[in-house]
């Protein structure tokens, strides 16, 4: 009896644990039985590469948010880094310095480098001068949006060797895009740190209650900082990862993508007081919209309704995850 009643105690509680997990499961089988074409191997796979750019950004965003931040310039610095991957490989490569095929190797460094630099930038702003990460990262939105649209004169930048394409668009086996194995790859990484690193638990006591933190021998400025250029790594990443699927660094690339990459996080179980958030809910977050999009256009879905109905899942998704979190507290 007690059994029981232990069982019947905890199936509520269970449920609303694992809420998203469970729409997720239904949302899959629903498709399943209306499209005969969702279920096939070649769009389940298309999926996970339509959701792996966004969701490196994501994963990346992850620990920001768990650190009680925000940052909003992260498609701007999508669009810049494939810019200056692309104008570093045209640009050696026309000055005779060394070929188009080599020079787009050190066109990605410099990207990622200039990233991580953006990002300490943002850090240091929001550490030194106490700026909130929404204003300073709001700021850097069109900063950088204007710096990538100037160096490539508001014109897509082309000058990238052929093999170049593999990132972004190629397959390991034929099968596997290598996009997709870019996103497990970040998503272990991110996995270990939170949950088993110094850092991790650093990056959730920084958002869960700063002073605390500080008092406990955390330095708050430098996990902050770490955050902030983590992100902007990720966005390197994907940056280059999107160049490569076109063969080209476009100045409006990205843009929007920051929407996406907080919701995904948010929908994830984050909170964004800070404190909150895992890479697997994140995870989920990425399948969730990934899955409700591709719904939407196997059933020819109009555009703009896609719109809406993103919209009110995101929201609904948050209103689960606040009344979780009420829950716990």
């Amino acid at each position: 009896m007690d059994a029981q009643a232990k069982t019947k105690i905890n199936a509520p509680a269970i449920l609303s644990k694992h809420m998203l997990e469970i729409i997720l499961i239904l949302l899959f089988i629903i498709m399943a039985i209306t499209s005969d074409a969702f279920i096939k191997p070649g769009n389940l796979l298309n999926i996970l590469r339509n959701v792996s750019m966004t969701g490196i950004i994501a994963f990346g965003m992850t620990f920001v948010i768990i650190a009680g931040e925000i940052d909003l310039s992260v498609g701007s610095t999508v669009a810049l880094s494939g810019v200056i991957t692309a104008l570093t490989a045209g640009k050696l490569s026309e000055a005779g310095i060394m070929p188009m095929e080599s020079a787009v190797v050190l066109g990605m460094i410099l990207a990622v480098i200039v990233s991580i630099g953006i990002g300490l930038f943002n850090g240091f702003l929001l550490t030194k001068f106490k700026m909130p990460s929404f204003i300073i990262t709001l700021g850097m939105l069109n900063l950088l949006y204007g710096v990538a649209a100037v160096i490539s004169s508001g014109f897509p930048v082309t000058t990238l060797p052929s093999w170049y394409s593999v990132f972004g668009a190629g397959s390991i086996g034929g099968i596997l895009p290598v996009p997709a194995v870019f996103l497990v790859a970040v998503f272990i990484i991110v996995l270990i740190i939170l949950k088993y690193s110094r850092f991790g638990r650093a990056v959730y006591a920084v958002g869960g209650n700063p002073e605390s933190a500080r008092l406990s021998g955390i330095n708050v400025n430098k996990v902050k900082t770490s955050v902030m250029m983590i992100v902007q790594a990720c966005c390197a990443i994907s940056g280059i990862l999107l160049s490569s699927q076109v063969m080209s660094g476009t100045f409006s690339f990205g843009r929007g993508w920051e929407m996406t990459a907080i919701s995904a996080v948010i929908i994830g179980g984050a909170s964004l007081a800070g404190g909150r958030g895992t890479a697997s809910g994140t995870f989920l977050g990425l399948l969730f919209l990934g899955i409700i999009n591709n719904a939407m256009t196997l059933n020819g879905v109009d555009e703009y309704v896609q719109y809406i109905v993103q919209g009110a899942l995101i929201i609904g998704a948050v209103l689960i995850n606040s009344f979780q979190n009420k829950k716990k507290d």
